[in-house]
């Protein structure tokens, strides 16, 4: 990195601090504190909501993700739009109505205490992992491209972030999630423009998508029924709607967000807002992946892009096998531009038995490619079988620091620090409000004031960001860390979301039927995901993790009756049974 761009890296994050602590300093009150102020504009909403659920890893996975495995990843998002409509009609009047501070107020005045309190754990338990792997995605991936040291990294990124938050609270976050949201959509905008002028000067876009098309990296639509396959149509509009109501409506790191609005109408365009742009930029964003992918098809490529899995090799007796695999891939990378340029040079004069010869061709080599990639990852696997062999999360960054020019590459490294505070920043103001207020202030006997609780929030937050640290400096890589972060969220948000569904629709189901539902529901969640999801490897699990989603909000709902039910029937005296 050259100065320039350690210029830009350290003035962008270092105004998001001190912007966010000055234009939010002295919340005097629980309500500034917690709903900043509810004076919240419906663009704040929108930005700050898509921010929050935009973190490091969207930016760094999803090109990864479009790289390897196409454009079918945007399926997830396809019940984004059903979930927000219904939010806006069922959750935010009640939530506005009520006047609550977090969601899980809410169950307290329908179900009981326990309730509320299980619901608050169980976010706390995933929404602190989740916390700790927004810290923990972009360190683990600079320091090992860049060679920074890693738990430095964490620290960093995590003091930054505790500093304004701790500070300015809701507010806080949401006014320097704008400024971020501009930072990260002007860095992949520019990055996408560079890529297509770093193409050969006869591929246009339009030709670029036919060569990824070639491929099938845009391949977005899987109507298949096998309820193993991860991204499908149906996943994504019956799992994905679940997963999406149950984040927007019930997770307080968004939910704070809409709650800040100064009107029920003000949440509900903010929520409309991301529901009509979150599909398009995420559809972008694999966009950039693809067109990644294209460059590389006349670029020259490593064989693994995890620089660490490729020296650990190299310095292990299984050396010289993996220079062989080297020389093959530089042999099929020349092969792969010859056919690339017929392919090209059959569109153009649209001789279409020239364009799917030459199709087949692209299919053939790219087919040796991935043997080859799986090659690589068992020498590496054998040589070290601590360092990750998946390289989807390090495919974007290593194109940025190869190839983009000085500056831009300070700014793209901004993109990715600054959308990990942004989510980071929401989720530790939600943890810190949800332990002060629904475990601490609801379990402490006396009339305090409202500096107390303030003051109770804010080290509550600061406890949060320590533990959030601890975790990224401990956390390990998976699979795709953005499939990491939406797995623990698939393992819990189905069974809170079935809670508020049963408290919204079913009256008739108390407290300690939908109690005992849920601590049965979530013990039934885990058994399920171990063995079917976990046990196997990525792509061959018996059942598509978005699925735990509308399982879990199912399974609560039908054991609620059963219990209610029952409970019901025990109530009654003898001889009217």
């Amino acid at each position: 990195m050259k100065e320039l761009d350690w210029f830009i890296l350290t003035g962008t994050l270092l105004f998001i601090v001190v912007y966010g602590v000055w234009k939010t300093k002295g919340s005097k009150n629980v309500d500034d504190y917690v709903r900043g102020g509810s004076d919240s504009k419906w663009w704040t909403i929108g930005l700050s909501v898509m921010a929050t659920q935009a973190s490091a890893i969207t930016f760094l996975s999803t090109p990864g993700q479009a790289f390897h495995d196409g454009m079918g990843f945007v399926q997830f998002y396809f019940g984004l739009p059903f979930a927000m409509i219904i939010i806006c009609m069922v959750f935010i009047p009640l939530y506005h109505r009520m006047k609550v501070y977090t969601a899980y107020e809410f169950l307290e005045g329908r179900f009981d205490l326990k309730t509320r309190s299980l619901a608050a754990i169980l976010f706390l338990i995933q929404r602190g992992l989740a916390a700790g792997i927004t810290i923990f995605a972009p360190s683990i991936i600079l320091s090992a491209v860049l060679g920074w040291d890693l738990r430095t990294l964490n620290i960093i990124i995590g003091s930054l972030v505790i500093i304004y938050t701790v500070s300015g609270g809701t507010k806080a976050v949401s006014v320097t999630q704008k400024q971020q949201m501009f930072i990260i959509m002007t860095g992949m905008f520019i990055t996408f423009f560079f890529i297509l002028g770093y193409l050969p000067s006869d591929i246009t876009f339009s030709k670029a998508m036919k060569i990824a098309g070639a491929s099938n990296k845009l391949e977005i639509l899987n109507f298949d029924f096998n309820t193993s396959s991860r991204y499908t149509f149906w996943s994504g509009i019956t799992g994905g709607l679940f997963l999406f109501l149950a984040y927007f409506g019930t997770d307080q790191s968004q939910v704070q967000r809409y709650l800040s609005g100064k009107s029920i109408r003000e949440s509900q365009l903010g929520l409309v807002f991301n529901a009509i742009l979150k599909i398009p930029m995420q559809f972008f964003i694999l966009l950039v992946g693809v067109m990644v992918f294209v460059f590389y098809q006349y670029n020259p490529s490593p064989l693994n892009f995890n620089p660490s899995a490729t020296q650990a090799v190299m310095e292990s007796p299984y050396a010289n096998d993996y220079r062989l695999l080297q020389e093959g891939q530089i042999t099929l990378e020349a092969e792969k531009r010859i056919a690339q340029n017929k392919f090209s040079s059959a569109l153009e004069i649209k001789e279409y038995s020239a364009v799917e010869e030459a199709k087949m061709q692209i299919i053939r080599i790219n087919q040796k490619d991935s043997i080859n990639r799986v090659a690589a990852k068992s020498l590496i696997s054998q040589a070290n079988d601590v360092v990750e062999t998946n390289d989807k999360d390090y495919v974007f960054i290593h194109f940025i620091l190869n190839n983009l020019p000085t500056g831009l590459v300070g700014l793209l490294l901004a993109v990715i620090l600054s959308a990990a505070m942004s989510s980071t920043a929401s989720e530790l103001n939600a943890l810190g409000t949800i332990t002060a207020l629904d475990l601490y202030k609801r379990n402490r006997t006396g009339n305090l004031t409202e500096a107390h609780y303030v003051k109770a929030s804010k080290y509550f937050t600061l406890l949060w960001g320590i533990i959030a640290i601890s975790i990224a400096c401990v956390a390990n890589l998976f699979d795709n860390l953005i499939q990491l972060v939406n797995i623990i969220g698939s393992i819990f948000y189905g069974n809170v979301l079935g809670i508020f569904l049963i408290a919204f629709f079913f009256k008739f189901i108390k407290g300690n039927a939908v109690f005992f539902a849920a601590v049965v529901t979530q013990i039934i969640i885990f058994i399920v995901y171990y063995y079917l999801i976990h046990i196997y490897p990525s792509g061959q699990e018996k059942l598509g993790y978005l699925w735990l989603n509308f399982f879990g909000a199912a399974l609560v709902i039908i054991i609620s009756f059963v219990f209610e039910a029952f409970d019901r029937m025990l109530r009654k005296p003898l001889a009217t049974i």
